[in-house]
């Protein structure tokens, strides 16, 4: 069998299992689970014998084995372990999984088409394919298993509300038609989970859409339509000022040099959505990371250059850069304007960029001025610039720089002043464990530097957000 062929057999099959959806309209998640656990099995000791090894490619066939095979049903009893009571979601993620990743390959193996900017061996054919089979699968199958574990509404004809939600049933009001919102919904978190796919990471796709997925569906079931609906309306001046103000500042920092015109675009894009969605306080925050990132990364550049771990392109951020570290304040923005938790996630928008400026502070100086750099893994000194290194130097710059986002937060109003310490705990908390990734999984190559970048800021705000719930700081 061809390699052409090989691939669109798995495809095929990958395709397939995502039918098993369909059936947690009637399964119990221990049932869920037990069937997910022979699949396991099935998988990893009979799958390869049966099929004479045809789903094997080329360089799997020597070893007998595929780790993406094996992972597949591992990511699917995830899914039914996290959302043992919203099956409907592990549904969701496993269509996702399914039809949208499965599909993407196949349409962009066969269609091609124009590839994509940030990844050569992706096609847009095969993204929008993601979009269109993963958001509308999601929608359909999230019905389908809510029709048969909600109750119906007396009279309506209507699946009861399941908890107002991206994907919720009817609006009390009626002011939003609740299929016109799921199928938006659905396909707001397909694009998200599809442009993540599309990137270069080093990761399974079938680790990253599960990932990714459930984080998109378990976000959404977070926001309130209403609340969202009324903002939007209520605030669109506000995205007007943010588009105003961040196009020329774009252009001045792609001319002073602290960004390229990929990060200029992006970095405009971030900035408008974060005016909108929080506010100028919010927005300087954003403005005091890159001023941070600008200037540590200036300091100290030709002792960088000429031990050759400079930042690249004269120190040029592009849009990766720009999405990796602002992504997760954006999230936390637009959660704080369609949730009823606006304090809680503003706080934890404020640990995002005190994560991002803690990370970008401290790597950048302590290269530059640190004397000694050691793992965190081991404590074992190893050359400035090796991923996961950290120094004294570097780690007591990155925490001021971290202050001094709390400080800005606080000051404009973002949040309060105990709340600074959940910033800055965040802050430190993220970029530890961005430390540990470098030197585990991106020193060999396993991990893009990107991913660790978004990573460690949503371990900041994630932490951010423990510690105001558990610790009366306010």
């Amino acid at each position: 069998m061809t390699p052409l062929g090989t691939e669109l057999t798995r495809k095929a099959v990958h395709i397939g299992m995502g039918g098993g959806a369909f059936l947690l309209r009637w399964l119990t998640p221990v049932q869920a689970a037990g069937i997910a656990v022979i699949a396991i099995l099935f998988n990893l000791f009979l799958v390869h014998r049966m099929t004479g090894g045809r789903l094997l490619r080329p360089e799997e066939r020597q070893r007998r084995f595929s780790m993406g095979i094996a992972v597949y049903p591992m990511a699917v009893l995830a899914l039914i372990l996290i959302f043992h009571n919203r099956l409907e979601l592990a549904a969701a993620c496993w269509i996702l999984l399914a039809f949208g990743d499965g599909m993407a390959s196949v349409i962009g193996r066969v269609v091609r088409g124009p590839q994509l900017p940030w990844n050569a061996e992706k096609s847009w054919s095969g993204f929008l394919a993601f979009i269109l089979y993963g958001g509308l699968g999601a929608a359909v199958v999230i019905r389908w298993t809510q029709a048969a574990i909600a109750d119906v509404v007396a009279g309506s004809g209507n699946v009861a509300d399941i908890g107002q939600s991206f994907v919720a049933a009817t609006m009390a009001d009626g002011s939003v038609n609740e299929t016109i919102w799921l199928l938006v919904a659905c396909v707001v978190c397909a694009t998200i989970v599809g442009f993540v796919e599309s990137l270069d990471t080093g990761i399974d796709d079938n680790i990253l859409v599960t990932l990714f997925g459930a984080s998109a569906f378990a976000l959404a079931t977070l926001v309130e339509p209403g609340r969202l609906v009324a903002g939007a309306s209520a605030s669109s001046w506000q995205f007007a000022i943010g588009l105003a103000v961040n196009i020329p500042l774009a252009l001045v920092a792609m001319a002073v040099g602290g960004v390229g015109r990929s990060g200029a675009i992006a970095g405009g894009l971030i900035g408008t959505l974060l005016w909108g969605f929080a506010g100028w306080p919010a927005w300087l925050l954003l403005l005091t990371f890159f001023v941070l990132g600008t200037l540590s990364t200036k300091l100290g550049f030709s002792r960088k250059s000429a031990l050759g771990i400079a930042q690249e392109r004269g120190g040029r951020r592009g849009a990766g850069n720009a999405i990796a570290n602002a992504s997760v304040p954006v999230v936390c923005g637009f959660l704080a304007f369609s949730t009823g938790r606006t304090d809680l996630y503003l706080i934890a928008l404020a640990a995002a960029f005190a994560t991002a400026a803690f990370d970008t502070v401290s790597s950048e100086i302590g290269q530059a001025y640190g004397r000694r750099h050691f793992l965190v893994t081991s404590l074992r000194r190893v050359p400035p610039g090796t991923e996961g290194a950290v120094s004294v130097e570097g780690t007591l710059a990155g925490l001021l720089g971290a202050a001094l986002v709390a400080v800005v937060g606080w000051i404009s109003g973002l949040h309060g002043i105990y709340a600074s310490i959940a910033v800055i705990g965040g802050a430190f908390v993220g970029t530890t464990f961005e430390s540990y990734l470098g030197a585990t999984l991106e020193r060999v190559q396993r991990i893009d530097n990107e991913l660790v970048n978004f990573a460690n800021t949503a371990v900041g705000a994630l932490t951010a957000v423990l510690v105001m719930r558990f610790l009366p700081l306010s």
